[in-house]
C-alpha cells in the first residue's frame, strides 16, 4: 500500500477473533482499531471513523444489524463487512438490506476476508455510472452495445437474463441479495423463483459447467456473486 494507511474498525465481543484479525490485518499493511461492543462502536465511528467496519451482528449491547441501521440512517456511508455464522442467514440478509457492503461467514479465511475488504473499498472509491466494457476470466459485457461474449464468442441473452448480468457486474464481487436483484430488474413485487429460474439460463449459457460456476456463484439463503473483474 501507499499513502496513509487505511483504518479498519473490528467490532466483535470475542477477543481471539479481534486478536486474530488485528494480527491478520495489521501484517496485510491495514491500520486496525478494536471495539468490544456497539458502544465503544458508535463512540470511535462518531469521534475518529475508520475507512471500513469489520462488524459482528451478536454484540452484548445490540444487535449488529441495528447498530448499522442507526449508522445508515445517521448518514455514515463507511463500508461496512459483516462477519457472522453461516447459519445466521436471515441476519446476514437483514443487514446487506440495511447497507452493508458484504459479508464473511465464521469461521473465515483472513485472505477471504482482505479480498472482500478490498472490493468494498474499490466500490466506494468508484465513480458513479458503469465502464463500458466489463470483463472477468473469459466473459465479457459490453454494457453499451449489450454484447456478452463468452471466450470471444457472443452469447445471445434475453432482456431480463442480460438485466441480471448487468445489475450484477455493476457490484462485481460483492454479494447481492434476491431481493435487492429482484427490485432492480422487476420491482419491489416479483417473486424470488423468478429469479432463480432466470440464474439457472444464464448459467446454461455462460458458464463451461453450469452445475460448477465460476462466474455467478451462490450465496446460500442470501444471494448470487459476480466474479471480481480482471
Amino acid at each position: 500500500m501507499t499513502g496513509a494507511p487505511i483504518t479498519i474498525l473490528v467490532v466483535d465481543d470475542e477477543p481471539p477473533i479481534r486478536r486474530l484479525l488485528r494480527v491478520g490485518l495489521t501484517a496485510q499493511g491495514y491500520d486496525v482499531v478494536e471495539a468490544a461492543d456497539a458502544a465503544a462502536a458508535a463512540r470511535q465511528v462518531k469521534n475518529d471513523p475508520p475507512d471500513l467496519i469489520i462488524l459482528d451482528l451478536g454484540l452484548p449491547d445490540k444487535p449488529g444489524h441495528q447498530l448499522l441501521h442507526e449508522w445508515r440512517e445517521e448518514g455514515v456511508t463507511i463500508p461496512v463487512v459483516i462477519l457472522s455464522s453461516r447459519t445466521d442467514e436471515a441476519g446476514i440478509v437483514q443487514a446487506l438490506e440495511t447497507g452493508a457492503d458484504d459479508y464473511v461467514a465464521k469461521p473465515f479465511g483472513v485472505n477471504e476476508l482482505a479480498a472482500r475488504i478490498r472490493v468494498a473499498l474499490r466500490h466506494r472509491l468508484q465513480q458513479q455510472g458503469e465502464k463500458a466494457i466489463f470483463q472477468t476470466g473469459g466473459l465479457t459485457i459490453d454494457l453499451v452495445k449489450r454484447i456478452v461474449k463468452v471466450d470471444n464468442v457472443e452469447v445471445k441473452l434475453s432482456p431480463k437474463e442480460y438485466d441480471i448480468l448487468r445489475v450484477l457486474a455493476q457490484y462485481a464481487g460483492k454479494v447481492l441479495t434476491h431481493q435487492f436483484v429482484l427490485k432492480q430488474v422487476w420491482g419491489p413485487a416479483a417473486d424470488v423463483q423468478y429469479l432463480r429460474v432466470y440464474v439457472r439460463q444464464l448459467r446454461q449459457k455462460i458458464e463451461k459447467v453450469p452445475d460448477q460456476p465460476i462466474y455467478i456463484t451462490t450465496e446460500t439463503g442470501v444471494g448470487y456473486r459476480l466474479r471480481e473483474p480482471d
